[in-house]
């Protein structure tokens, strides 16, 4: 989301194509292969810039996997937005953002939203001919609930292979309503119970946005922190200093140690914010359970109940 410049209707500059391009190449050298798109960011340049990258690369597209998401149209109709997951808007959207990733297929098209119009028979047929031509590979979903995943598997020939949610230790609904359940405190939070769970049991990939809180608590904190911010904030900072890593390798490797197999989508488009976050998966790796419910009972600013 963070490539192609402003979100005004401006064209994207070179030097917004040597950002993405830089952006690239430190995810990929950090290990990073799947590149998640939208069709929406940047009204349409992010996806623009990172064709351009592709086309200047030869070889990259072969070594690399893309992915990006329909079903949200902005400013339309009299509009700020609205979603639209019908056939004629789904291949309408893909075959836009074929043309400016500069690609024949991408790997995974994510549903953006649930559209309360939707149509299950709709979406199964615009899938099903998008991947018989050969420009979509595999599916999946954003934002939806267990039910509504089901509620779509139902017509599809393919299945949904990934669901991405926000979560991270700031976005904490997804753990919190898990762990609340038959307490009064578990009122306070919407997300639907038991949708991760449907997820690892369906084998839907779970995929993590907004995973580093915009820098919460890895060096941007807020101009008014709250209590548990700060000390969140500080707990990562000594954790990382303990462990020689980085704070981002920290909040991320929280969120990966999760059983559900939580892949986290780094947002930031800074080499160097990319680079700190290779460390990870080592540090989900080594996380003991105490250290984890430690950083979740910082950030809650309460213990569990």
């Amino acid at each position: 989301m963070g490539l192609g410049g402003s979100w005004s209707e401006d064209s994207y500059s070179s030097a917004d194509v040597d950002q993405a391009a830089a952006a690239v190449e430190a995810a990929h050298a950090a290990g990073i292969t799947l590149f998640d798109h939208a069709d929406i960011y940047r009204r349409g340049k992010a996806e623009a810039v990172f064709g351009e990258v592709l086309a200047q690369t030869p070889g990259l597209r072969d070594r690399i996997r893309v992915q990006t998401k329909c079903g949200i149209r902005l400013n339309e109709q009299g509009l700020d937005a609205y979603y639209d997951l019908s056939r004629e808007g789904i291949l309408e959207r893909v075959h836009e953002s074929l043309a400016r990733l500069r690609t024949d297929y991408v790997d995974v098209l994510m549903l953006h939203r649930p559209d309360p119009l939707m149509d299950p028979a709709e979406v199964a047929s615009a899938v099903g001919q998008l991947m018989a031509e050969g420009k979509v590979r595999a599916l999946g979903v954003s934002n939806m609930s267990g039910p509504q995943i089901e509620a779509v598997q139902d017509r599809l020939e393919t299945p949904v292979l990934a669901n991405q949610l926000e979560m991270s230790l700031l976005k904490r609904a997804w753990l919190e309503s898990a762990v609340l359940v038959n307490h009064a405190e578990g009122a306070d939070y919407s997300f639907p119970h038991g949708t991760v769970e449907h997820c690892v049991r369906h084998g839907v990939a779970v995929q993590g946005y907004s995973a580093l809180a915009q820098g919460l608590y890895t060096g941007a904190l807020a101009s008014a922190p709250t209590p548990a911010e700060a000390a969140t904030s500080a707990l990562v900072t000594a954790m990382a200093a303990e462990r020689n890593t980085t704070g981002e390798a920290i909040v991320l490797g929280w969120l990966m140690k999760h059983p559900a197999g939580i892949s986290p989508v780094i947002g930031t488009a800074n080499p160097d914010r990319i680079r700190a976050c290779a460390g990870a998966p080592e540090v989900a790796a080594a996380m003991t359970r105490a250290q984890w419910y430690r950083l979740w009972v910082t950030a809650r600013g309460s213990n569990i109940p």
